[in-house]
């Protein structure tokens, strides 16, 4: 009789959602425990200029056209999207104080955070993840060297010292083609225009979107050093660590975004209970 294949059980729908779930805990565990382990590297010394200062014009420098580039179209969107349901309400004239809190708050950081993470964060990612495959982080090891020391701090610092210039480069883009798209092709009143925004935006809206942008900073040099150290299998592993180190980045921005949104404004009205208090 003919031999019969045997038939393997199905994993159930519970077992794939389990270990997914696992998976993801292990990562987030993982790049936790990374993460700790730059923290007392910090205070063990300046990185040399030699390194430092290439890695800030890398991050900051050459990033400055793209981020003036989303932060300009971001300002002019907001004005188009924002102008007939303003002009509906009869409060055009208040377009500069959604414009430009919309900016500073939320879409300045987020949208240039997210550009960030894919030209800095996949650039950092594949960079270490050429020295793992070609075992250069390994040679560091056998000098003695600490590899986090001298590869992962230079990058995380000149990311938290880049990413809330670049944010405050796009707000302020972003600010001045929606103040002129607005007054110069909607015909908005530049004086009321600004008068709004005097008006309704507070020293708190801009410190709370700078305080995003250092975080999200930390957050793209964490996870893309990483990816870069953890990357394996040659050329593909290299663009599989670029990959995940944009996708994870982009996707940990959003949620912690989110509670950062939530904490801010509890502590906004926590010191000042009066909403209408504005400082």
């Amino acid at each position: 009789m003919p031999a019969t294949t045997p038939v393997l059980p199905r994993e159930s729908f519970v077992h794939l959602i389990g270990r997914a779930v696992t998976s993801l805990v292990q990562l987030v565990g993982d790049i936790g425990l990374f993460a700790l382990c730059i923290v007392p590297k910090l205070f063990r010394g300046v990185p040399s200029s030699r390194v430092f200062v290439p890695l800030c014009f890398q991050i900051g420098v050459r990033s400055v056209s793209v981020i003036m580039i989303t932060g300009g179209f971001i300002g002019m969107v907001l004005a188009v999207q924002s102008f007939n349901q303003f002009r509906l309400l009869h409060m055009e004239n208040r377009m500069g104080a959604m414009i430009t809190l919309s900016l500073v708050t939320e879409l300045g950081p987020v949208l240039a955070a997210t550009m960030l993470s894919g030209r800095i964060g996949s650039a950092i990612a594949a960079e270490l993840g050429t020295m793992k495959v070609t075992e250069q982080i390994e040679a560091l090891r056998a000098l003695g060297a600490n590899p986090v020391q001298h590869l992962v701090v230079p990058r995380f610092l000149a990311c938290l010292l880049m990413i809330p210039l670049l944010t405050a480069v796009a707000d302020a883009t972003g600010i001045l083609t929606g103040w002129l798209f607005s007054t110069e092709i909607l015909g908005i009143n530049g004086f009321h225009y600004w008068h709004h925004v005097n008006k309704f935006i507070t020293a708190w809206d801009f410190l709370s979107g700078l305080t995003k942008s250092i975080f999200f900073g930390a957050i793209i040099a964490i996870i893309a050093c990483h990816r870069g150290f953890h990357s394996e299998g040659g050329a593909e592993g290299v663009g599989r660590a670029a990959t995940e180190a944009f996708v994870y980045s982009f996707v940990t921005i959003l949620v912690v975004d989110f509670f950062l949104g939530v904490f801010s404004n509890n502590l906004y009205y926590l010191i000042w209970p009066n909403p209408l208090v504005t400082g």
